[in-house]
C-alpha cells in the first residue's frame, strides 16, 4: 500500500540506521536497495519484507512489483530520502526485510547439482560476485562458513544483483563441517587452490562428476589447511608464467564452467 510520507513520519525510524550492521543484525533486518533488487526480493517470496522506501520515480518504475508486496511502500522526496539514509547508491528505492527465523534446512542438497562452499571470503564484494556466477552457472546452492562476510549485508546483496535473495544458502561453522554435511550426501569435495602440487581442472573435469563441491577460499592466504585437508580432490586452474592467483570470483567461474557445465560436442 503506497504511503506518502514526511520527515517526521515515525515509519522512518529504522531507515536511519540502514548503514549500521550491527543496529540492522540487533533488530532481525536486512536492507536491499537498488530498483532491481527490491523487484527481485518483492518476487522471490522467501524474505517477509517490513516496508520499501521509494521516491516518486522509482515508484512509478516499480509500480507494478509493489503492488505484490504486501507491505506499505513509503513513498517520499530524494532530497528526504539522502538526508534520511546518509547515501545516494540506491537510485531511490531501499527496502527493509527480515531475516530468516529458522535456517535453511539443506533440502536442495539432494539434488545432482554443483554447490559452492565459501570459507573466510571477508570482502563483500566477492560474496556477492560468488552468489551471481553461482546463479549465471547453474549452481543449486552455497554453504558459508562462520568466517565469511554476510550475503545479506547489502553490499553483497548489491554486487550479487539479487542473487543472495534467489539461491538457497546456509552457514556452517568451518569447511570440515561442510564438508562432512556434503559428503553424507554423496558430493565430491573440490578445493580450488593455486597450489602447484594441485591437479589441473581439466583432469578432473573429464570425470564428470554427478555431485560437487566447490570450496574457494580468500584471496591472498587461500584455503586453510582444515579446509584442504578436508577435500576430495586439490584442484588448480593453469596460468600464465609468473601470474600468482585469479580473482577468486573468476576462479569460480572458470571451474564451476568446467566441473559442471553441459558435456563437450563430439
Amino acid at each position: 500500500m503506497r504511503v506518502d510520507v514526511d520527515a517526521i513520519d515515525p515509519r522512518l525510524e529504522p531507515y536511519r540506521h540502514v548503514g549500521d550492521p550491527p543496529w540492522l543484525r540487533a533488530h532481525g533486518l536486512f536492507v536491499a536497495e537498488g530498483r532491481l533488487v527490491v523487484e527481485r526480493l518483492t518476487a522471490t517470496r522467501r524474505y517477509a519484507i517490513d516496508s520499501v522506501l521509494v521516491t516518486p520515480a522509482a515508484y512509478a518504475a516499480l509500480a507494478s512489483s509493489l503492488a505484490s508486496a504486501d507491505t506499505d511502500v513509503l513513498v517520499c522526496s530524494p532530497v528526504l530520502l539522502e538526508q534520511i539514509t546518509g547515501f545516494d547508491f540506491h537510485r531511490g528505492c531501499l527496502a527493509l526485510a527480515r531475516r530468516p527465523a529458522l535456517p535453511d534446512d539443506g533440502a536442495w542438497l539432494g539434488r545432482d547439482q554443483s554447490v559452492l562452499v565459501l570459507d573466510g571470503i571477508g570482502n563483500p564484494d566477492n560474496v556477492g560476485g560468488l552468489f551471481r556466477t553461482a546463479a549465471a552457472l547453474g549452481a543449486g546452492g552455497l554453504l558459508i562458513t562462520a568466517a565469511t562476510a554476510d550475503p545479506l549485508y547489502r553490499k553483497s546483496i548489491r554486487t550479487s544483483m539479487g542473487a543472495v535473495l534467489q539461491l538457497p544458502w546456509f552457514t556452517v561453522s568451518s569447511a570440515t563441517a561442510a564438508a562432512s554435511r556434503l559428503r553424507a550426501h554423496g558430493y565430491e569435495i573440490v578445493a580450488l587452490t593455486p597450489r602447484a602440487d594441485a591437479m589441473v581442472l581439466e583432469r578432473l573435469a573429464a570425470r564428470r562428476l554427478r555431485r560437487v563441491a566447490l570450496v574457494l577460499g580468500a584471496e591472498g592466504h587461500g584455503l586453510s589447511t582444515e579446509a584442504l585437508e578436508s577435500a576430495d580432490h586439490r584442484v588448480r586452474i593453469a596460468q600464465a608464467p609468473g601470474v600468482d592467483s585469479l580473482n577468486v570470483v573468476v576462479a569460480a567461474g572458470i571451474a564451476l564452467h568446467a566441473l559442471c557445465g553441459p558435456a563437450p560436442a563430439e
